[in-house]
């Protein structure tokens, strides 16, 4: 039996001109996650991350509190959901169905519940059967390197291994709901409440995977309460 963790990255910089950058919170969260995981004896034999800025950068703050490190190994597969190319093709087709869509991007989506709106729309209609846009990528063809990638991971690291995944709310609600054995339409459902820097753990044994809990960000509550820091954000 071996453990692999699915990390999500710390909060990003919304709203600003480079989003793929850890917020001062970001970055503060991603130190607490790795004196949780030290000061709770998980220590890791292995690291990856999607190429991402915001996942790398999180991965590298949290390990550096493990008391032997491990390379990080940067792999693709766990980069995120592509919302703005799914925003710009889809929202056009969403906003034929759900007029209230378009309302909102004129906005300009500066307030993040009007872009989790849009994100829930679009998302929900990209894992459809109905989504037949060929210039993004599809949801079977993410879903496939996503699991590719995790199978890959398992198999190269073994039996008895503790693994860590820094990547996104995407990737992760991808591989809850696939090893749940669910089809794309319940993914949103895991997609949307999935907390900045939160931890969802998988024991995994040869190809047997199993999901012991989703989406903790207990450790940013009890640390941040003790350091009279407010740690908890979704965006």
């Amino acid at each position: 039996m071996a453990t692999l963790y699915l990390i999500r990255h710390g909060q990003a910089s919304f709203g600003t001109d480079h989003y793929d950058r850890l917020s001062d919170l970001g970055r503060r969260q991603a130190e607490v996650l790795g004196h949780y995981l030290r000061d709770h004896g998980i220590h890791l034999d292995a690291a990856y991350s999607g190429s991402l800025q915001r996942q790398q950068d999180t991965a590298q703050l949290a390990l550096a509190s493990q008391p032997e490190a491990p390379l990080l190994q940067v792999d693709a597969r766990f980069n995120e959901v592509n919302n703005d190319e799914q925003i710009h093709y889809l929202t056009p087709v969403v906003a034929r169905q759900q007029p209230h869509i378009q309302d909102l991007v004129d906005t300009g989506l500066k307030r993040s519940k009007d872009y989790q709106k849009v994100i829930e729309a679009v998302f929900t209609h990209w894992t459809s059967a109905e989504c037949s846009e060929p210039r993004i990528q599809s949801w079977p063809d993410y879903r496939d390197q996503v699991m590719a990638g995790l199978r890959e991971v398992m198999a190269a690291q073994g039996s008895g291994k503790t693994v860590a995944i820094f990547t996104s709310g995407g990737t992760i609600a991808t591989a809850v709901s696939q090893v749940l054995g669910l089809d794309g339409s319940h993914t949103y459902r895991f997609y949307e409440p999935i907390f900045n820097a939160s931890v969802t753990q998988f024991f995994y044994s040869g190809d047997k995977v199993s999901l012991s809990y989703f989406n903790d960000r207990s450790f940013l509550q009890v640390l941040g309460g003790q350091r009279g820091e407010d740690l908890v954000t979704y965006r």
